[in-house]
């Protein structure tokens, strides 16, 4: 793999990247060093950073700065065309919409830079229009795999805070009282755990669910080795399992494949577990069957929705048995760190044609 750490970093120099959304924290130091060392121009947005002032002062005259939103299409093709200059490759990290018209922005011939890669550090790409970059000569690249062990995790951690109650004890403890449980909570070795998606997130859920004592079983859309029994069709799993872990990409075939109908298949009393992508999982039916007693799942974990960040909203807020978070599933110090520095490599790589072993989405 091409890497700055081996010194081969000739062919780059002076290119121009445009950091949308850095790595946070002191992981930004070793992504900018990442990227500097390679020899391209970095152009940092800082909305998303931190500790500005700290920043600006120890990366001032090594990289430029700008400062947009980057959900504001309009703002962030106005930068893409500032001074006329382009940019050779955009890196996010977030999941802000890179769709056709900036991507018509950033390959526009009067630029001095035209746009060539869109470097992804995180798996999930349905935030870039693949058809647009496809017709504009824009590769896009991603890391998957970077965060499979900090998702696996973070799967067991919404299963256990489920099955074990613990928000509600937490709740209670915090307004002074003594709850003790209404009836004895399940182990995980009694469940029986049904994986949708047998990619790399799944398979380590997989191995890890096993350690632990849990009968595990998957679907996939294609077949592929695994090591647990493998589920033929997406309904006998949901009608099988106990607990329903969702690891799939968001694809027009994958748009809304749990729905109402999907929902009325599960077991009395089962969790579905969503830290894949939203929009893969109707909220309002989710929603609806959580409120219903008589209708499975009885509760839900969901860490990815249809609208997120600044426009987030869901049917599910306020639903005591729903736990929801702000996809954080793989945000871990190690996989963040993984996911930049792989994509400060591919995308160094693929600008100098060099795309031998360098993940690229069509």
């Amino acid at each position: 793999m091409y890497s700055a750490d081996s010194g081969q970093v000739g062919g780059v120099e002076g290119m121009r990247i445009l950091l949308l959304d850095a790595a946070p924290g002191e992981l930004l130091d070793r992504e900018l060093e990442r990227l500097v060392g390679y020899g391209l121009a970095v152009t940092l947005n800082l909305r998303r950073v931190e500790d500005r002032p700290g920043v600006v002062q120890r990366w001032a005259g090594r990289v430029e700065f700008t400062d947009v939103d980057l959900f504001a299409e309009a703002a962030l093709i106005e930068e893409v065309l500032r001074d006329g200059q382009g940019y050779h490759a955009l890196k996010s990290r977030a999941g802000a919409p890179l769709r056709a018209a900036l991507l018509a922005a950033g390959t526009d011939r009067g630029l001095a830079h035209r746009l060539r890669v869109i470097g992804r550090a995180g798996a999930g790409t349905d935030h870039v229009d693949l058809a647009a970059a496809a017709r504009h000569g824009v590769t896009v690249t991603h890391t998957p795999g970077s965060n499979a062990n900090a998702v696996a995790e973070f799967t067991l951690a919404q299963l256990l805070t489920l099955t074990r109650n613990l928000g509600a004890y937490n709740e209670a403890a915090h307004q002074g009282r003594w709850s003790a449980p209404k009836a004895p909570a399940v182990e995980l070795s009694d469940l029986t755990l049904g994986i949708v998606g047998m990619g790399r997130i799944g398979l380590a859920l997989a191995e890890r669910a096993t350690a632990l004592g849990m009968t595990v079983q998957g679907h996939a859309r294609r077949p592929t080795p695994a090591p647990v029994p493998r589920v033929e069709t997406l309904d006998a799993l949901l009608a099988t399992s106990d607990v329903v872990s969702l690891h799939l990409p968001l694809t027009p075939d994958t748009a809304g494949l749990i729905g109402r109908a999907e929902l009325a298949l599960m077991r009395p009393g089962s969790i579905l577990l969503n830290t894949s992508r939203g929009g893969i999982v109707d909220e309002q039916a989710l929603a609806d069957a959580l409120r219903d007693p008589a209708r499975p799942p009885a509760a839900a974990a969901v860490d990815t929705f249809a609208h997120e960040h600044a426009a987030f909203a869901s049917p599910l807020s306020g639903l005591p048995n729903a736990l929801l978070t702000p996809h954080v599933a793989g945000m871990t110090r190690t996989a963040m760190a993984e996911a930049a520095l792989r994509c400060a490599d591919h995308v160094a790589a693929l600008l100098v044609g060099r795309p031998d072993g360098v993940p690229v989405v069509a």
